[in-house]
């Protein structure tokens, strides 16, 4: 087989594009995130629930976005597969910087143990399941955009019920004074991310059949 010749646009796939995605989780951690060093949007109000939603809610519409895409345009056992291992690295470091956090605290809690973290993982399981079994390797838009929305909103609805009612302590205060004091806030940064998600990753999809870029169906 002949080998291809180079071209300009390897080097805006192969240099380019990932430096910019460098940059942007870069300016992400740092500058958005309302724990980074700068956190420009600040920690509170309006500006604050944005600056979670491109951070924290950003990292897990990733975490979430591959098992769904998959399971869109593959099926479900790719989906459920690809969730794991998104699922399973998000929660060994999200358990991990939280258990550091409160390293010093007395009782010191172990994250690792919080069942309500350890749904990140099964969440991500099951979002590129469901949305693999709902969408059955279907390439209409609206069926795609049926089963993306009820995968992301379903989970969503799962894990805000576990940071309520099943985290470790501190979590679980967090969750439940936001709740309390400001429903609304509360809402859209339990829901916001997943709604997007679910409307993004189907549209995603369906440009990449328009790109022959779905993988060979298996069942």
């Amino acid at each position: 087989m002949e080998t291809q010749k180079f071209k300009i646009t390897d080097v805006l796939y192969g240099i380019v594009i990932p430096i910019i995605l460098v940059l942007l989780i870069y300016v992400l951690a740092v500058y958005v995130n309302p724990s980074g060093e700068k956190h420009v949007f600040g920690v509170s109000g309006l500006t604050g629930t944005i600056a979670v939603i491109l951070s924290s809610g950003f990292a897990q519409m990733i975490v979430l976005g591959v098992p769904l895409v998959l399971g869109l345009l593959w099926n479900k056992w790719a989906g459920g597969a690809a969730g794991f291992i998104m699922g399973g690295m998000y929660y060994v470091g999200t358990a991990g910087l939280y258990t550091g956090y409160y390293a010093g605290s007395s009782p010191a809690y172990n994250f690792y143990g919080d069942i309500s973290m350890l749904f990140y993982l099964v969440n991500a399981v099951i979002i590129g399941y469901i949305a693999g079994s709902l969408n059955n390797g279907s390439t209409n838009f609206k069926r795609m955009l049926g089963a993306g929305l009820t995968a992301a909103i379903t989970t969503a609805i799962i894990q805000t019920y576990m940071n309520y009612n099943i985290s470790l302590k501190p979590a679980q205060d967090m969750a439940r004074n936001s709740w309390v004091t400001d429903p609304a806030n509360a809402f859209i940064i339990a829901f916001v991310p997943s709604i997007a998600l679910g409307v993004i990753v189907p549209i995603i999809g369906k440009v990449m059949t328009w790109y022959g870029l779905q993988p060979a169906k298996r069942y």
